[in-house]
């Protein structure tokens, strides 16, 4: 592993293939539409008592079905550095009461409550579509997941999904070991942005190289056992089951009455 703050992709995997609990054996299917549904509600809803609402029964949902809370809330390093990165900047100047104000090089920035509203809705929806993203991942199979991707995309952008995926394992070990070799020198990974930023440019530089020459000899293996172009995943996928129809029926419900609410209440 990386860092903490990274998705581990070999226990995502890991919970993917050996978790058992009533929502792994659930249809794919049926968190895959969830999911694009709980999307268009985030993009939909400015609310924030919906939006917490739906975060907290996310959150209930993972602990309930046994997935690692600590390393998931670890995980949420880099959606809200990338938030914060993106809506710091939106949140000054808002219309609203001030509640703070400085000046710099003659710019007047002014924070108000609704500058900070805007933030914590934001980083509350990207939460909520990061953490039931992790949800699905980790509770459906690999081979459920490439079959659903042999599916759903054409040809050939269902063979770069699948083949990017199982590059992926590679490339992130093959970076892990090189940034260990780092730290076996002395180097560390603050430390060494500030003082030997060349060394970590040259890190990720031989891992660019190495992950293309890493590309060559897979494809050259693949080759060598058939593979013309073409990696098509078989698997039965379980289709859904009555309750889950159900489920499915009352969250599309609600987006409809969220488009239906949209144009007329601008608290929604």
């Amino acid at each position: 592993m990386i860092s903490e703050h990274i998705p581990d992709i070999d226990l995502i995997t890991t919970y993917g293939e050996r978790q058992d609990s009533a929502v792994s054996r659930a249809s794919p299917w049926t968190k895959f539409i969830l999911l694009i549904l709980i999307v268009m509600m985030i993009t939909l809803t400015s609310n924030l008592v919906i939006l917490i609402a739906m975060y907290a029964a996310i959150l209930i949902a993972c602990f309930m079905t046994g997935l690692p809370m600590r390393k998931i809330l670890a995980w949420y390093a880099m959606p809200v550095v990338f938030v914060l990165s993106l809506v710091g900047i939106m949140a000054w100047n808002q219309p609203g009461v001030p509640v703070l104000s400085f000046t710099i090089g003659g710019f007047v920035l002014t924070l108000t409550d609704l500058g900070i509203l805007l933030v914590i809705t934001l980083l509350i929806k990207a939460l909520i579509s990061v953490t039931f993203s992790l949800f699905f991942l980790m509770t459906t199979k690999y081979a459920h997941f490439s079959a659903m991707i042999s599916r759903i995309f054409p040809s050939p952008l269902d063979q770069i999904f699948l083949l990017a995926y199982r590059f992926l394992f590679l490339t992130l070990a093959m970076a892990a070991s090189i940034l260990k070799a780092v730290r076996s020198r002395g180097g560390g990974l603050v430390r060494s942005i500030r003082v030997q930023g060349g060394l970590f440019a040259g890190v990720f530089g031989l891992v660019f190289i190495r992950s293309f020459e890493q590309a060559e000899r897979v494809q050259k293996a693949m080759t060598s056992r058939g593979y013309n172009g073409t990696f098509a995943a078989h698997t039965a996928i379980p289709k859904p089951r009555i309750a889950e129809y159900g489920l499915l029926c009352i969250s599309g419900l609600a987006v409809i009455m969220m488009m239906w609410l949209v144009p007329h209440a601008g608290g929604w």
